[in-house]
């Protein structure tokens, strides 16, 4: 199998750490040596020019679906020419009462090369097999939903 690193770094930097003054902003560094600007959610006092966690998870949620998803169309002889998501996460109240993402919504839009279209069967069934071969969904209890864009 493999592992999969991430440094996450933050310092005060001798800001004053009151709830309400300290900064959220941080860094995300990968074994790569990509670095990534992280930040809370706006909401949770965050910077909005840089990634928060809410969102990076809806993105590895997509991104995993989809990469899964092109490895089955390849294997099944689909060429797809492109593949947008608009992915939405949703932060609510879990069974416990506890805030959480419970639920991300794919949205997929993807068009293949017009010699190879899938049927509406195929294409179910792609997103289907995508969805329980998925590393990052078979990781979490959050509901996912595949409609993709008509």
């Amino acid at each position: 199998m493999s592992e999969h690193t991430a440094t996450v770094k933050w310092a005060r930097d001798g800001a004053d750490f009151g709830y309400k003054n300290y900064s959220r902003d941080h860094v995300w560094h990968f074994e790569n040596g990509v670095e990534l600007p992280a930040s809370a959610a706006p909401a949770y006092l965050g910077d909005p020019s840089r990634v928060d966690p809410e969102s990076a998870f809806v993105a590895a949620l997509s991104s995993c679906h989809m990469l899964t998803f092109l490895a089955l169309a390849s294997n099944k002889g689909f060429v797809v020419d492109g593949y947008e998501d608009n992915a939405i996460g949703f932060l609510e109240k879990n069974a416990t009462g506890k805030l959480a993402v419970t639920r991300v919504e794919l949205r997929p839009k993807i068009t293949f090369n017009g010699d190879t279209e899938p049927t509406r069967a195929e294409l179910s069934w792609l997103h289907d097999k995508a969805h329980r071969e998925c590393f990052i969904a078979n990781s979490v209890t959050t509901r996912i939903s595949v409609a993709p864009a008509q």
